[in-house]
């Protein structure tokens, strides 16, 4: 069991280092569309304002190549600044000694925000020298960045190796839920799986698979296990080279018993025209491109999540990230919401649909997690967790 805040003693005029996923989708205004992982960070943050301890907040925004205006977290800042009653900073870099100066300056109980980490590459490579500038501002470190305790960085990974440590508020109900789900789901117990990549997530999916009653397959990942059922799906998404893996997973869950639910009909156009057709799926032929579930795979999806005990839903099911093609993944938002089965939501665009069909508060847990929530599911661990140190018994 891991330590965690609740376990560190004697706060007052720490400097804890604490790594949050502040990693939020922004509009070209600066206006933040989607505030749900900063939410879920702020009680972990007002904990250790009451405790009087010296918050430096560390966060990454996007992929950025150097320095990116429009990935500067002093937008974030502003929206944190609202939510904090203490008063709260934001420094234009991460490392260095105008930093130094700023925490040394700081008050007991209030908050300075770090520049975005990933404006320097020693970031992402987890470059312990980069690594040893950042735990060289605190005193503690608290990871509660769920969303990418799956990636071994400077600030996660690197920084938890050299200072004492603990993992946040978020991090704990996360793990929690997950292993709930895993370990003891209410029956019939329904994942919902979309996104892209196949290949990425095959231990998820044989996870899934050995642990669910009914697997709903949605997205583009959908068009590779039509293909791997025998089904054209004309110029769809679709990896081929994961085909034989699909096909594999299809075999394994009919001799568990399992049901795995593919599309029906799609939202596709013909490439060329871009004119939306509603075609079913023995039809999506030739150049046809597929870009959401129709109607009618909507109705069976709903009629399998209306049997669900327990629900666990990642990745959008058609091209959410446009407008015309999010109807599947929002109708689907809104049915798993209404459930009356504890329903578990992972993954931004999942996320972000509940969010705007307007009955996320009827959602028992939204997670913060994409990846991380499916590397968890695989190995019941997280590389960024596995380094915090144990709870002492």
């Amino acid at each position: 069991m891991k330590r965690t805040i609740k376990d560190l003693v004697n706060l007052k005029g720490k400097v804890v280092l604490l790594r949050v996923d502040f990693n939020v989708p922004i509009d070209k205004s600066g206006r933040i569309l989607d505030s749900t992982r900063i939410v879920e960070a702020l009680p972990t943050i007002r904990y250790l304002i009451e405790h009087e301890a010296k918050v430096v907040v560390m966060s990454h925004l996007g992929r950025p190549n150097g320095y990116e205006i429009n990935k500067s977290l002093w937008q974030i800042s502003l929206f944190l600044m609202s939510k904090l009653k203490c008063k709260t900073y934001f420094v234009n870099d991460c490392v260095g000694e105008e930093v130094k100066e700023r925490i040394r300056t700081m008050e007991n109980g209030n908050v300075l925000l770090l520049e975005n980490l990933r404006f320097n590459e020693g970031e992402t490579t987890c470059d312990m020298n980069f690594a040893k500038k950042i735990a060289s501002l605190g005193d503690i470190f608290v990871m509660d960045a769920f969303g990418v305790a799956h990636r071994k960085h400077a600030s996660t990974y690197g920084v938890a190796r050299i200072l004492p440590n603990a993992i946040g508020f978020l991090v704990e109900k996360e793990a929690q839920v997950l292993d709930q789900v895993l370990t003891n789901p209410k029956r019939p117990f329904v994942a919902i799986l979309g996104g892209a990549k196949v290949e990425g997530k095959i231990k998820a999916i044989e996870t899934l698979v050995e642990k669910c009653d009914t697997l709903l397959i949605g997205g583009a990942m959908a068009y590779t296990f039509l293909v791997a059922s025998g089904i054209a799906v004309g110029h769809s998404m679709l990896e081929s080279d994961a085909v034989v893996i699909a096909e594999r997973i299809l075999k394994e869950a009919a001799n568990k018993g399992k049901k795995i639910v593919l599309p029906i009909d799609h939202i596709a156009y013909r490439e060329g025209d871009k004119k939306q057709r509603l075609i079913k799926t023995d039809r999506l032929i030739e150049d046809m491109v597929g870009c959401d579930i129709g109607p009618k795979t909507i109705a069976l999806f709903e009629k399998e999540i209306s049997k669900a005990g327990e629900i666990l839903w990642n990745g959008p099911l058609g091209m959410y990230e446009e407008k015309k093609f999010q109807k599947g993944t929002t109708q689907i938002a809104k049915t798993v919401a209404l459930s009356p089965a504890y329903s578990v939501v992972g993954g931004g665009d999942s996320v972000n649909a509940v969010n705007k069909s307007g009955f996320a508060n009827k959602i028992d847990y939204l997670s913060t997690g994409g990846g991380a929530t499916l590397k968890y599911i695989e190995s019941g661990s997280l590389p960024c967790l596995d380094v915090i140190q144990e709870k002492l018994i």
